[in-house]
């Protein structure tokens, strides 16, 4: 969909997302992604700052980048949320997909993960 808020991260590796501490000050981190149906889906380890910030505030920007976090295009506002169950099977067989070394991470035991979706605001 050419019209879509979403359509220019189709072809990217990386998104920055920007969570929001109880101050106001915003954290960027880039991480893998996948979209799908007009959402996009990632996953973190359960103990990471950006869960704790997203449970105080579902308030999230996401951007297109690169590995190191340097932003390639415009920020877009959206709401996180958690997932499970059927949802967040469905997008760890869609990263998979995407990212052969996420393949190679699911042997490694002892990861506590958490999925989150974001959708556009």
């Amino acid at each position: 969909m050419t019209d879509s808020k979403l359509a220019q991260f189709d072809d990217g590796n990386y998104v920055s997302i920007e969570t929001f501490r109880k101050s106001g000050q915003g954290v960027k981190t880039p991480v893998w992604f996948v979209r799908h149906e007009e959402k996009l889906y990632l996953y973190t380890e359960s103990g990471s700052g950006k869960v704790k910030r997203i449970r105080n505030n579902p308030r999230v920007r996401v951007a297109l980048c690169d590995m190191r976090g340097t932003v390639k295009g415009p920020w877009i506002d959206g709401t996180a949320s958690f997932i499970e169950g059927a949802e967040q099977l469905a997008a760890d067989k869609l990263l998979d997909r995407k990212y052969f070394l996420k393949r190679i991470a699911n042997l490694l035991p002892g990861r506590d993960r958490v999925w989150i979706k974001i959708e556009p605001a």
